[in-house]
């Protein structure tokens, strides 16, 4: 088999950042295509599960990036209707199976910053912004990428294309990957402010999930760009409520003011309108085109799971990929990352984070009596909390995915 002995990795967020890093560690030299002009300041996940920080660990970056977030090792589920606590998970009980026994509240734009800043020379680790992919075809030996660049048009080409460029995977469709699934009705609005909650309310602690027939709320603490940090907070919109009148300063106020009452209007640092699916791509292996991350599977950001999964889906394909360019596996073995990821997309991600909305959003009193009874005595339970804890950290679906071959 012909090589040029480089990947390229479409897409500079923090799953394509992660893929990038760990093959130019194993030395495979990646360049990254970046439509965008410059690093995003994206706002969206936040939160790394234990197992996610153990395996960056392995390539160099979770020592770096302790000290800059939050940790936060509990998380409560609340009843926003009578404002009681519904059950807490201490992720320090893990700490006989989790080498990090916490969740790191750190934003994935920082993640994606502190790996560019240390390892990108533009060699072997070359990452090119304002590059759009426009054309993608493949052989027997390799694939050829054009791409719209500020300097024209150019052809490149290499032995395989990481496909790390989002829900609207343009490497996705020009591969004629189908992506199965549906999207909300609704979108989800995120809303950062400067208040501290905790300050007045002595129930929070950094990462709450509030449940409510009528509007749900995720409220996490961040640390934004300065002290002593932001509050994130996530809400539903209704089906038909319009982008425009939710962004207005007005409603953004009114939201924030239904969820906590307070003398004064919210200094409010950004906001955001997004759309929510639950899609995951039909492969994640087509020939020498590969899908990771959010190009592979889409779900709602309850329990942040997305840019956890999809950074585990970046390391799985790395030391596959590693191994099949350097000619110490067949490239079947390719087969088995999609095996793995996708069965790890579909049979945990998708089911726990529709799991997840469902539980916040219950309007029936008699299920949400139920479903808080047993979340209840879920938590109470040593054995059942640290089961719970192992399948929403996603350690649960690592190790499940790993069995298969």
């Amino acid at each position: 088999m012909s090589k040029t002995g480089r990947v390229i990795i479409v897409g500079a967020g923090p799953v394509g950042i992660v893929c990038a890093l760990a093959l130019s560690k194993r030395g495979i030299p990646v360049t990254v295509f970046e439509q965008e002009a410059s690093p995003v300041k994206d706002q969206r996940a936040a939160s790394i599960h234990p197992p996610t920080l153990a395996m960056l660990d392995e390539i160099g970056i979770t020592s770096r990036i302790l000290d800059k977030g939050f940790i936060s090792a509990k998380y409560r589920f609340h009843d926003r209707v009578d404002s009681s606590v519904v059950a807490e998970f201490d992720l320090d009980r893990m700490r006989d199976e989790f080498r990090f026994p916490f969740v790191l509240q750190y934003e994935q734009y920082k993640l994606t910053a502190a790996i560019y800043r240390e390892y990108a020379d533009g060699s072997d680790f070359d990452v090119r912004f304002s590059h759009r992919v426009s054309s993608l075809s493949q052989d027997a030996s390799g694939v050829t990428v054009e791409v719209a660049s500020p300097g024209g048009a150019k052809v490149y080409r290499a032995d395989f294309v990481v496909g790390c460029d989002g829900g609207r995977s343009t490497v996705r469709k020009l591969a004629n990957i189908e992506f199965k699934g549906f999207r909300y009705p609704e979108q989800f609005i995120k809303i950062a402010t400067s208040f501290d909650f905790a300050e007045v309310n002595p129930h929070l602690v950094f990462r709450n999930y509030f449940s409510d027939p009528d509007e749900w709320c995720n409220l996490f603490k961040v640390r934004g760009e300065k002290d002593p940090g932001l509050w994130r907070a996530i809400f539903p919109m209704q089906p038909d409520e319009a982008e425009e009148t939710a962004l207005q300063p007005d409603r953004i106020e009114e939201r924030l003011q239904r969820f906590f009452p307070k003398r004064g209007r919210y200094d409010i640092e950004y906001v955001s309108v997004y759309n929510v699916a639950q899609c995951v791509a039909a492969t994640f292996r087509k020939g020498r085109v590969l899908l990771a991350g959010d190009s592979a599977h889409v779900n709602n950001p309850i329990g942040g799971m997305g840019m956890n999964g999809g950074i585990h889906d970046a390391l799985n394909l790395a030391e596959k990929l590693a191994a099949v360019v350097h000619g110490a596996a067949g490239d079947e073995t390719l087969d088995r990352y999609d095996r793995q990821r996708r069965y790890a997309a579909e049979t945990y991600v998708q089911t726990q984070t529709i799991a997840n909305k469902r539980l916040m959003e219950e309007r029936d009193p008699t299920v949400r009596s139920r479903n808080f009874d047993e979340l209840r005595r879920t938590a109470e339970d040593p054995e059942r909390a640290k089961a719970y804890m192992r399948r929403a950290s996603l350690w649960e679906s690592l190790n499940s995915a790993a069995a298969i071959t």
